[in-house]
């Protein structure tokens, strides 16, 4: 009998009843005086400390400040970039039963209004300059068209002024309640708000540090935005759950990050693609001492094969690479640092405990054989509560029977690891033929003239569409010829799968977490040259 793509949830790790105050509340408990929380800035600078019993104790009295001024299932916005205040807002708010909505601080006016319309915050806390954006001029410019916005406070001055707060009693604050909204990255349009719950952050935030192995009392260096479910659900919670310290930078920098690394001997660290191949080239690396790195995790964009065995060779670690997206919490499958290379570089790793994912024919919606190429949908514990005030998009996304429909094109092997090949929506028919670009940019990357590519379908009267790639040379100086890549992938692909369009890029577009937006590269291609 065929093996079926499908694989039941694994019940041997619980889904935890708790909620992300409750995480802080276990932590001081059991470790008062670790370090929880550790700003690490540029040199010249002092970072400031918390343990687990200080920071229990700031965010009481954020959960107060904030219960003076909002009621339990108001939400509230966060606009920063990273700060130790932000991760005491983050604890005050679940503390006070409130819904925290998180803005990426690169918002420009209109996706930060948005935001704030679509969310129905009734106030927002904010960095009052970013980037040498005044952000608090932005805000004081679209609070007028914006009834539901009550409060707008500057986080200049908050922390102090949180010594003074008188503490309150703080609400009972259930598992499945809401508690956050964090609106998609926008890879296909505007983004929509996931409304996502406590049990889920908490739990998966557990099984992921289970499976990467961090260990009691680790130290995680993290330059992943706190906005994203990736900083504030699983390096955050993920930490707190092991009594660990988190070693937040402000921002993504290489040298301040390793530097951060070197200082508090990091055993984990954990970023986007991008973020790791930037460390990778920095100039420095070799200089600073990373002995204490034992495990590597990366996600949020597919990890090219060479980027797992150098980081594996130059971090003396062991890499573990995962696949999500916001609305599962975020992470549905991961590799574990114990795999063999040949699946830390060609997969995404086995589902994770308590999650049950298939992979459906996109027509009928049956679920295919082994090996056969459909839609990844997941099922459980970790799957949003919907998205906020869209019903439409919600029932669109979660069918009858509570499966999330991910849009992600993928394999499963006869052991339930998947392999992501490509979007849903960036699948190309040509001819009758699918072809997953996904397939061909993994080609692409492996010829050494090739820093980047994305594939992606243009129409064509014809054959329906074309295949298209753009490329990012290694050395701008001396691109590869279309000719030369032509070659190079009929030696290992079919010819309609392999591209007859060749553009040229310094980069493509891409949101914040460094997924590629293919709707923008598409819009840009009549402007791009072409390749030689």
């Amino acid at each position: 009998m065929t093996a079926l793509s499908y694989w039941p949830a694994d019940t041997r790790r619980p889904v935890l009843e708790n909620t992300c105050g409750g995480v802080l509340r276990d932590a001081a408990a059991t470790a008062p005086d670790t370090v929880a929380l550790a700003e690490f800035l540029p040199p010249g600078e002092t970072g400031r400390q918390w343990t687990y019993a200080a920071l229990l104790r700031d965010a009481e009295r954020a959960a107060s400040w904030l219960l003076e001024r909002f009621s339990p299932g108001e939400r509230v916005a966060v606009w920063s970039l990273n700060l130790p205040e932000w991760v005491i807002l983050q604890y005050g708010a679940g503390l006070a039963e409130l819904v925290l909505v998180t803005a990426n601080p690169a918002l420009r006016e209109a996706e930060l209004e948005h935001v704030l319309r679509q969310s129905g915050a009734a106030g927002i806390v904010y960095l009052e300059s970013f980037r040498g954006t005044d952000t608090a001029a932005v805000v004081d410019r679209i609070a007028p068209a914006l009834p539901a916005l009550r409060e707008r406070v500057g986080f200049t001055g908050w922390y102090d002024g949180l010594a003074g707060t008188p503490l309150r009693p703080l609400p009972e604050v259930a598992p499945g309640s809401a508690a956050q909204i964090q609106y998609t990255s926008g890879t296909t349009g505007v983004p929509k708000g996931a409304v996502l719950h406590h049990r889920g952050l908490v739990t998966n935030a557990d099984h992921v540090a289970a499976r990467v192995g961090f260990p009691e009392g680790g130290v995680w260096v993290s330059a992943l935005p706190l906005f994203h479910t990736a900083g504030c659900g699983l390096t955050v919670l993920g930490a707190a759950q092991r009594r660990g310290t988190l070693v937040l930078p402000p921002f993504y920098e290489p040298g301040l990050v390793l530097s951060a690394m070197q200082h508090w001997g990091a055993d984990t660290f954990g970023g986007v693609p991008a973020m790791l191949g930037g460390l990778l080239a920095d100039p420095g690396f070799d200089t600073y001492d990373l002995s204490a790195c034992a495990r590597v995790m990366s996600g949020g964009d597919s990890v090219p094969a060479p980027m797992v065995t150098e980081a594996e060779r130059r971090f003396g670690a062991r890499f573990s690479t995962v696949y999500g997206q916001t609305e599962l919490s975020p992470i549905v499958a991961q590799t574990s640092p114990d795999d063999t290379i040949a699946d830390k570089t060609a997969t995404t790793g086995q589902p994770l405990w308590q999650a049950e994912v298939k992979v459906i024919d996109p027509v009928s919606g049956e679920v295919v054989p082994a090996g056969v190429p459909g839609e990844i949908c997941a099922r459980g514990y970790q799957v949003m509560l919907g998205y906020h005030e869209q019903p439409d998009a919600t029932a669109a996304a979660v069918d009858g029977d509570g499966w999330l429909h991910t849009g992600d094109l993928g394999t499963m092997d006869e052991r339930g690891y998947l392999t992501i090949t490509g979007r849903l929506k960036d699948m190309i028919i040509r001819g009758g033929e699918n072809i997953y670009p996904a397939e061909i940019e993994a080609a692409l990357v492996r010829h050494p003239a090739v820093r980047a590519a994305v594939v992606l379908g243009v129409p064509d009267g014809g054959w329906g569409e074309q295949v298209a790639a753009v490329i990012t040379p290694a050395d701008p100086e001396r691109p590869p010829s279309a000719a030369e890549l032509h070659e190079y992938l009929r030696a290992g692909l079919a010819a309609h799968k392999t591209p007859r369009h060749w553009y040229l890029a310094e980069a493509v577009p891409a949101n914040a977490m460094g997924k590629i937006q293919k709707f923008l590269l598409r819009d840009r291609l009549p402007d791009l040259p072409r390749l030689p």
